[in-house]
């Protein structure tokens, strides 16, 4: 089974997601940022390299908070993390057009919210994720 990591990163009441590259899957989409694990790597380290590729931020992975399968079966670990609060983030080029600070509500408004991400919101909601 494919394995992807999700990054939840919260400043001030908001979430940092992005709006993915049109040239990748899902293009268009709003989302957090994540991606797949690599082979052999472990998922606190994919978490920390996809925050780094996707919008040149060092962040420190803190906990794996939830997990999900996707509709097309990769298996993803939702884990919070550290962003420095002196972080400049720089969207990849191809792979995020924009990068938000939303709240939950703004999240959970959005229509192209990719639907894994609702799901994950709802369960924040509900109490079943706590972070």
């Amino acid at each position: 089974m494919k394995r992807g990591v999700v990054a939840i990163a919260r400043r001030e009441g908001r979430f940092l997601a992005i709006r993915r590259g049109r040239a990748v899957a899902a293009g268009g989409r709003v989302c957090f940022p994540g991606g797949h694990v690599e082979p052999g790597e472990e998922e606190h380290a994919a978490v920390v390299r996809e925050c780094r590729e996707e919008l040149s931020a060092a962040v420190t992975a803190d906990a794996c908070v939830w997990r999900s399968v996707t509709a097309w079966g990769t298996a993803l670990a939702w884990w919070t993390v550290t962003l420095p609060e002196a972080a400049v983030l720089v969207p990849h080029p191809v792979e995020v057009d924009e990068i938000f600070w939303l709240t939950e509500a703004d999240l959970l408004a959005e229509a192209a919210l990719l639907e894994g991400n609702r799901e994950f919101l709802l369960a924040v909601q509900r109490g079943v994720v706590q972070l």
